[in-house]
């Protein structure tokens, strides 16, 4: 594992050797700008505390947005009047709603201390993207993530209604779809996200995916204007 180096330019992805875990350095400086370095270079932090951990795993889990599996019950469910599904809107709160939500595998939240703030700003800068869905003009799930070249970069999800995250992420891959996006990151595998499609690849086939994404245009916000 890479101890410290100079934050200000995080080191080709290349050279950078993961431990067991997936982590690749600890400290440094969580910005706007180094938030934006990293995830251009396979690598995220996963906590806004100071040492801020960064991680890039091997395997990675991707969701191609055209390989979503949309189960027959939320196929009924998407055909339904019931929920309004937003893009860009209300990002804060979604996050907040994240960062509240209890999950099973986790001790506490990672969206903590400096996240926040700094993902706030991302989404001032047209790089931070949010999926709400709302009943009766109530928030009941959504997700958010960053957007570099055609990749976009999962962050976490919420439902307060059963199935809305699905919903949220129904939506947002019909979306990449249509503005040929490349490829999902969902960092680290689980269950759940392998049942709607996702799949483990070596660290060294997506930073190759990466590449491929990042030499395409990309897709500033607010996608406020979006249709799912």
């Amino acid at each position: 594992m890479n101890g410290n180096f100079d934050f200000g330019v995080f080191p080709n992805p290349h050279d950078l050797y993961p431990d067991e875990y997936g982590l690749v350095a600890l400290g440094g400086r969580l910005t706007p700008e180094t938030v934006c370095e990293a995830y251009n270079k396979g690598i995220f932090p996963w906590s806004g505390e100071d040492p801020i951990p960064w991680f890039s795993p091997d395997p990675r889990l991707i969701l191609i947005p055209s390989e979503f599996r949309r189960s027959k019950s939320l196929r009924k469910l998407l055909k339904k009047d019931t929920f309004q599904i937003v893009f860009d809107k209300n990002f804060e709160a979604i996050l907040r709603a994240c960062a509240l939500t209890y999950r099973r595998d986790q001790d506490g939240t990672w969206i903590n201390g400096r996240i926040p703030k700094v993902y706030g700003e991302l989404f001032n800068r047209g790089h931070a993207h949010s999926v709400g869905v709302y009943r009766n003009g109530q928030l009941v799930g959504g997700l958010y993530g960053l957007s570099f070249g055609r990749a976009f970069f999962g962050e976490s999800m919420f439902s307060s209604e059963p199935n809305t995250s699905k919903l949220a992420l129904s939506a947002l891959c019909s979306f990449l779809v249509s503005h040929d996006f490349e490829f999902v990151d969902c960092q680290q595998e689980t269950a759940h996200l392998s049942s709607l499609g996702a799949r483990p690849v070596s660290r060294l086939d997506f930073l190759e995916r990466l590449e491929s994404a990042l030499r395409k245009p990309s897709l500033p916000g607010p996608w406020t204007d979006i249709e799912p």
